[in-house]
This record gives structure tokens, sequence and C-alpha cells, in this order.
């Protein structure tokens, strides 16, 4: 009953596979191999336009790298208070942007509120040689808080941004989980909306470690490739890292999988929503469910062998991530546990 993250999970039997047949032969090295060559078209048919991709191995680089790439180091990039690259990625942001500032701002599930980023562009900052200079919004999809922004709320993060002169990235760290619980298009919720960049999450998802950097403006890239080997996030053997998202992409992979999750975080939404003392706090529009617990059930079913975060020890509030390895029968035995644990 290991609910703790989906980064506790394996990778897919489908990608192993696929590292498995990469393995064979010699290829030539540093993204020159065929499997690097084929990520532009797969992303570009995916997205139904045309996109500049790069792969790497860590979620933390996808973000600070493509950062890098929209915001100088006098920059700054406005972002949810609780969004990984605030509170998850220690100082990487700034260190790779070479010292941009990360201008934090509140809302309501993980959302972005407008009227705290309209308050903030509001302020002037632009121009004045005194101020950081206002460069990119990064929205978190899904949210740290297991929701998602709809397309039109992505279109509306975007419209501010162009109005002031600013980029528009995503981590997509739970992309597909986002467009997997929309049911939508992924162009509908990226370049259509006003997206310049996005963090494509893989790893989470059932890859092994392996990130997509996908540039809707190809321009915005012209340094990445200095970027990432500056930082030491190119690999010599690049096609371990390409592979894995070819495989995730092919026949839709990457969407039934994270399908099979979302569906695991409904069922267990419904099973410990209807238990006394349990509180879902947030729409399940995930794989992540946020359910508050009297702090002694909580122990009582860690006893009993279930693993899950403690989201907030004040607010007795816990979170569980299901994966897409996870099975009902997995979710059930977490809901019959916690049936248990609150008698």
């Amino acid at each position: 009953m290991d609910f703790r993250s989906d980064n506790v999970a394996g990778a897919a039997p489908e990608v192993m596979a696929a590292l498995l047949e990469a393995n064979k032969g010699d290829v030539s090295s540093y993204g020159a191999d065929p499997f690097s060559a084929e990520l532009d078209a797969a992303f570009s048919a995916l997205f139904d336009h045309e996109c500049k991709v790069f792969p790497v191995a860590t979620g933390t680089a996808a973000n600070v790298l493509s950062l890098a790439c929209v915001a100088p180091g006098y920059g700054a990039i406005y972002a949810h208070q609780d969004s990984h690259i605030v509170v998850d990625e220690c100082n990487a942001p700034e260190f790779y942007t070479g010292g941009a500032k990360l201008v934090t701002l509140p809302g309501e599930s993980g959302k972005i509120d407008l009227a705290a980023l309209d308050a903030q562009l509001a302020l002037g900052w632009t121009g004045s040689q005194h101020s950081a200079q206002p460069s990119a919004v990064s929205i978190t999809q899904a949210t740290e808080a297991g929701t998602v922004y709809s397309p039109d709320e992505v279109a509306d993060i975007a419209h501010r941004c162009k109005a002031h002169g600013l980029k528009l990235h995503m981590d997509g760290a739970r992309f597909a989980n986002a467009v997997a619980g929309l049911n939508c298009a992924p162009a509908d919720l990226t370049w259509r909306a006003g997206v310049d960049v996005l963090s494509f999450g893989a790893t989470k998802n059932g890859a092994m470690a392996a990130e997509a950097v996908v540039f809707f403006k190809p321009d915005l890239a012209e340094s990445f490739l200095y970027r990432r080997k500056r930082g030491g996030h190119l690999f010599s053997k690049s096609r371990y890292l390409s592979v894995q998202l070819l495989a995730m992409l092919e026949n839709g992979l990457w969407l039934r999988l994270a399908r099979e999750a979302n569906a695991r975080a409904r069922e267990l939404a419904e099973g410990l929503g209807k238990l006394p003392g349990a509180k879902v706090v947030w729409p399940v529009q995930a794989n992540e469910v946020f359910v508050q617990l009297p702090t002694a059930a909580a122990e009582a079913m860690r006893q009993r062998g279930a693993l899950f975060h403690t989201w907030s020890e004040a607010d007795s509030l816990y979170r569980f991530v299901c994966a897409f390895d996870k099975t009902s029968d997995d979710t059930a035995a977490l809901v019959q546990a916690a049936t248990a644990a609150l008698k």
C-alpha cells in the first residue's frame, strides 16, 4: 500500500523493452543517435505544431534549463507559492538562470490567483533599473494540489503574459495526468492556449528517467544546447533518454498509463470520502488525493502498512498519489486500512 508518490513505481514494461532494444549495437553519442533524431518529429506530431525538443533525465533539469532560456539573471519569474520550482528544487532555478528572482503568488487549490498576478504586474517593475524585470510566468500542470488548469485558465494567464511581454512556462511533471483528466488535445493545454515552453514529464508516468523540454517557439531554444551542456545535463549516451520518450508516445502509452493512475485516484477518493472522519479537500482531477484525517487514524493506517505523505501536520492533511501500476485491489486495501483505523 505504497501511495507516497508516483516516483516510487518502477518503469512500464514497454519502456524497459524499448531500452533493451536500443541497447543493441553502437550509435553516435551526445544526441546524434537515431532515437534522438526522431524526437522533434514525434512531439511535433503529438502537438500538431512545430516543436524543438531536448531530452533530460530529471524534472528539475527540465524546469530550470527551460526557465533559463526565457528569463535572464535580472529577471522575475512568477509562480504559485506551493509550486515545485519554489518549494522542491532547492535554489536550482536561481542558479541556472544566473540569479532570476522567484516571485511567489497565492491561489486556491494550487492555482495562481489571477488578481494576485495582476497586482504584481501592475507594480511597474518593467524598465526600472532598481527592480527585477518581469520575464516569465511558470504554472504547474497538474498542480501540487492535484487540480488542473483548463485550457481557458491557461489562456487567461497567457493573455496577461503577452500583454506584459512575458513568456509562459508549464511545469508538466504530471502533464499526462492533466491531459487525461481533461480529455482534451495536448495542443489545447499548451501552444494553442499560449504556452511557450513545456517541461513534459515522463518519469512519474512510467519512464525510468526521462523528461522532455518542448519549445513551441524554436527561436527560444537557441541557447538550450549550451545551457544543458554547461549544467552537466547532456548525456553522452542520449539514446537511453530519447528511446524512453519515444516509447511513451508510441501508440498513446503515455495517456493510457495516466488514465490508469487517474482512475485509481478517483476510486481512492470515492472510498475515503465516504468514511466518517475523512475529508477529501480538493477536487481529484489527476492522480493525487488530499485527505484530512485524524492524526491517530493516520498513524493507525501506517501501522497497518499504508505509506503516504504528510502534507500539513497542522491541518492533519495527507497526500496519496496513485502511480500507473496501482490496481483496484491496491486502492481497496488502502480504503480497508483507513476504515479499520477510523474505527
